[in-house]
């Protein structure tokens, strides 16, 4: 379930608010996100995958956490890596290696009998 929004990175793309199944965001005065409606959340992580500043976090929870949890902790989640963690593990992002290419089993060879292709990093 979405938890937090980072005011400090987001950059008012409105992305997060477009790929909402949901409609979990309302724009707030200064253009960042508002949760007004978490309890909507699917939990999709689509909002964190689009984001192209990892300026949210989406707890793989489907029912909000209490208030006192760290998951609301900006400074938290910056530190242990969990801020826009999603979007880094699935690859999407400049320099970050495709989810795809991570995916576990051998490399099978190109057609041909040629070596496999070198991986695509960025």
């Amino acid at each position: 379930m979405i938890e937090l929004v980072s005011a400090e990175r987001c950059i008012a793309c409105d992305k997060c608010v477009r790929v909402c199944p949901t409609n979990v965001f309302d724009r707030g005065p200064d253009g960042v996100p508002l949760l007004s409606r978490q309890e909507d959340c699917q939990t999709c992580f689509q909002c964190e995958a689009n984001c192209p500043v990892d300026a949210l976090f989406v707890a793989p929870v489907t029912h909000p956490l209490p208030d006192d949890r760290a998951v609301r902790d900006e400074r938290h989640l910056d530190r242990t890596g969990l801020l826009g963690s999603y979007r880094r593990h699935i690859g999407w992002g400049h320099g970050r290696t495709p989810g795809a290419l991570r995916a576990v089993g051998p490399r099978l060879p190109a057609p041909g009998g040629r070596p496999p292709a070198p991986p695509i990093t960025s």
